[in-house]
């Protein structure tokens, strides 16, 4: 490179000189070529404007530590491990439900190459798709028949669009639930082609609400889990089986949106009983959909289950195509409701495996932790509050064990340096203290967190 300094236009090396600086090649080696020279190009062009301004002399040196920063930042977003301490189990913003490494393997054996996911071996011709699938999902659920899209809300949405397109959809004012990422129950509802009637009050709604709506114009009553929210006090909601016999009553099919189904009593586990996806087929529901990575413990699916006659107009309507899924969620869920029928859920589904960790063995590995670290100053072992998350029991907490840095460490410091290790550790900060819960961390991930506290106290 001709000049180190840089005090004129015309001393900026050119994009390629750049790129060509052994200082960056192991940057450069981390991204695709293009976007390296984009990146770059974007840099000069930048330092060249605030250069123009009257920024004093730079150099060389101040482009390739940009250009370092931009790529560090690009690479930051590619979707990476991380280390879950924040207590939440299935973390919205962490890819929800982890999934198993059992699992992982057995889908991996069947995902790789070519697969028969549209082609029968008995026959030798063209096969239904997810077939196996669809029927552990019936027979799990105990409903007639059942399918699966992409996402809970396009389980909602096509199930709308099947059924109530251009009609009515009767839902509570106290379940129009705005779901992540701001998607809304009454937008979805007007995507579908419904149209949407709300009946009652935020608070309370009975059955004569309800009724008092239906006319030749109805499609269908929808009811939606309040899974993100709770209210309390002067309250009242209509119960499902009342609701499934208003429909009947009126020949008007009842849907129930359960957000994140579980197909287990959560009580033993969670002090809390979750609605689960056979309670709401036995009330009667004529569809019910939930989604497929959160208490679930799988990946990000819709499923739906219910009467036989209905899933079929559902796999019949045209936008079932631009909602199905590849071989890959299918194989997964395959395996994962093989799981929940042979009874071994809690030790194959890492959700499971997770929240049935007793609090004293989570003592105990914080204990080691510390133990190996020489017991630092001002770092301990407590008691904290983990949550499902997901959208589900939001207000019940799970008693949980976490190594807390106390206010002499600087939280945000120390959480920026944890962030910004090889395989990130994200922890939370409540008050002035660094929590890094242990409930949703694993076993094998144990030691790697010692290393990585360790390293932010200077001890590595």
């Amino acid at each position: 490179m001709a000049k180190e300094k840089i005090k004129q236009l015309r001393d900026f090396p050119s994009v390629e000189e750049i790129l060509q600086d052994k200082r960056l090649s192991r940057a450069i080696s981390s991204v695709p070529r293009p976007l390296a020279s984009n990146i770059t190009k974007q840099v000069v062009g930048e330092l060249k404007g605030e250069f123009k301004k009257g920024r004093k002399a730079l150099c060389v040196e101040d482009i390739i530590n940009d250009v370092k920063r931009h790529i560090g930042w690009l690479k930051s977003s590619e979707i990476s491990r991380v280390i879950n301490a924040t207590g939440i189990i299935v973390h919205t913003n962490l890819g929800r439900a982890p999934l198993s490494e059992s699992i992982f393997d057995d889908v991996k054996r069947t995902a790789v190459g070519y697969g028969n996911i549209e082609f029968d071996l008995q026959t030798g011709s063209r096969g239904s798709r997810g077939e196996a699938c669809e029927r552990y999902l019936a027979e799990l659920s105990g409903a007639e028949s059942g399918t699966i899209v992409n996402n809970c809300a396009a389980a909602l949405l096509i199930t709308l669009n099947t059924l109530a397109n251009r009609k009515k959809v009767i839902i509570s004012r106290g379940e129009l639930v705005q779901i992540g990422g701001g998607f809304r129950i009454p937008d979805i509802l007007k995507k579908s082609g419904a149209r949407l009637c709300e009946v009652g009050t935020t608070n309370i709604t009975s059955v004569e609400d309800y009724q008092e709506s239906i006319d030749d114009k109805t499609g269908l009553i929808l009811r939606v889990h309040q899974s993100n929210f709770i209210q309390r006090g002067f309250t009242d909601q209509v119960d499902l089986k009342a609701l499934v016999a208003l429909g009947k009553k009126f020949k008007i099919p009842v849907v129930n949106d359960l957000g994140s189904g579980v197909f287990i009593s959560t009580r033993p586990v969670l002090g809390y009983a979750e609605p689960t996806v056979q309670q709401s087929i036995r009330d009667g529901a004529d569809i019910t959909c939930f989604s497929g990575d959160k208490m679930l413990g799988g990946c990000q699916a819709g499923l739906i289950v219910g009467r036989g006659d209905i899933v079929d107009r559902i796999k019949r309507n045209a936008l079932f195509r631009t909602v199905r899924v590849d071989k890959i969620v299918f194989s997964i869920l395959e395996k994962l409701l093989a799981h929940y029928l042979n009874g071994d859920w809690a030790e194959q589904i890492k959700v499971w495996s997770l929240l049935t960790v007793p609090e004293s063995e989570l003592y105990r590995r914080g204990k080691q932790v510390l133990k190996e670290l020489g017991n630092p100053a001002g770092v301990s072992v407590e008691a904290t509050a983990a949550y499902v998350g997901g959208g589900a029991l939001p207000e019940s907490s799970i008693p949980s064990v976490g190594i807390v840095f106390s206010s002499d460490h600087k939280a945000s410091a120390l959480l920026r340096e944890l962030r910004a290790m090889t395989i990130p550790v994200i922890g939370r900060i409540d008050g002035d203290c660094l929590i890094l819960d242990l409930k949703a961390i694993d076993e094998s991930d144990i030691s790697y967190l010692k290393n990585a506290i360790a390293k932010v106290l200077g001890r590595g």
